[in-house]
């Protein structure tokens, strides 16, 4: 099944370009969810810190703000260095999901005639 128009096809209606939107904002959410499950439990059983300490440590790093407590092993700074690079790499992947709707349209408003383009502005007026 595929989620976008083809090349030759219509643009999508602003609804269906706002439902896409959504849709890839709630993948980005997921996706940012599990990250952050992932560096709280590293955080946790890695580090030793309680929960509260794990969520905040988390977030810091995936948020791109860096660490707030030392940790204590070298175990928990292997962690912390893996987890911060997978963060880095999540944050390319919210974008790209944020984006490729927005992304899609432009591109393929490039691909539409005049004739789709005149029947659009007469449609708004």
């Amino acid at each position: 099944m595929n989620r976008y128009e083809g090349m030759h096809e219509k643009l999508a209606s602003v609804p269906v370009f706002a439902l896409r939107i959504l849709g890839a904002i709630g993948m980005a959410l997921g996706l940012i969810a599990v990250a952050l499950v992932v560096g709280i439990a590293g955080y946790h059983w890695i580090a030793g810190f309680d929960w509260l300490d794990s969520l905040l440590e988390a977030s810091m790093i995936l948020g791109g703000m860096g660490p707030i407590k030392e940790l204590p092993s070298s175990g928990s700074k292997v962690f912390a260095s893996v987890y911060a690079l997978f963060s880095g790499l999540v944050f390319i992947g919210v974008m790209g999901f944020v984006l490729s709707p927005v992304a899609h349209r432009v591109l393929h408003s490039f691909h539409l005639d005049e004739d789709d383009m005149k029947a659009a502005k007469k449609k708004k007026k």
